[in-house]
């Protein structure tokens, strides 16, 4: 896939994923779509942006997402696309999406946070929150249209291999999409936080306390995490 790198830590960790033939269907998919003209969100190069900045070794928290936004914004005659490869995160000039006011609303009232004037999470990701979306590709303006390429099996892949080689991951799974991945998940040696998803369309995420009982989780493994976002 031409301009599509994930770094050596994760190739390594998931080495045998890519020789699978679920994976030679992703490519073949990919491709294809993109041969037909296809628009396809987020752009090549941030397709693994959410391993690409979270090494496993870094690891303290993952937020799972569903599938990249699939709008798009013009400024000053420039397409932005909403998704960048990140779940729940918009890159900066972009309008901050209705779950993500919700995830900054809990954020504040459950710790010390002041939600910012944007929504861009790549600092989240950079201090060890994998931001892993079940779904990594989208055709421009049709939601879930790459549901079929492959990626839920490679992401729960993810999953079961941090759950396998790592200890003291704090999984926080929102919706029941993302609490059907519990299964994958040893929960002996890491905290499972669920919730309601943050979407307004869903009840109950604002007051659930989940960033609250996430410190807590990272106290018990003797880490912390910084959620300013700047």
């Amino acid at each position: 896939m031409d301009r599509i790198l994930i770094r050596e830590e994760w190739k390594e960790l998931l080495k045998e994923e890519f020789s699978k033939p679920y994976f030679l269907k992703i490519k073949e998919k990919y491709i294809q779509a993109k041969k037909q003209g296809q628009i396809v969100f987020p752009p090549a190069k941030l397709t693994f942006n959410a391993l690409n900045l979270t090494p496993p070794q870094k690891l303290k928290i993952l937020i799972l997402g569903q599938d990249p936004y699939h709008g798009s914004i013009f400024v000053n005659q420039q397409e932005i696309p909403q998704a960048m490869g990140l779940s729940f995160s918009v890159p900066r000039g972009v309008p901050i999406p209705p779950s993500l006011k919700n995830i900054y609303k809990e954020l504040a009232q459950s710790i010390d946070f002041t939600p910012p004037n944007h929504g861009d999470l790549t600092k989240w990701a950079e201090n060890g929150i994998l931001l892993l979306n079940a779904i990594f590709s989208v055709q421009k303006g049709l939601p879930a249209s790459h549901q079929d390429f492959g990626w839920e099996e490679f992401s729960d892949a993810i999953i079961k291999n941090i759950s396998h080689h790592f200890e003291g991951i704090v999984f926080m799974l929102w919706g029941n999409f993302a609490k059907k991945k519990i299964p994958l998940i040893d929960s002996n040696k890491h905290t499972i936080i669920t919730a309601p998803h943050p979407s307004p369309l869903a009840r109950g995420f604002v007051g659930s306390g989940v960033f609250r009982d996430a410190n807590l989780a990272l106290q018990k493994y003797h880490k912390t995490m910084d959620w300013r976002l700047e």
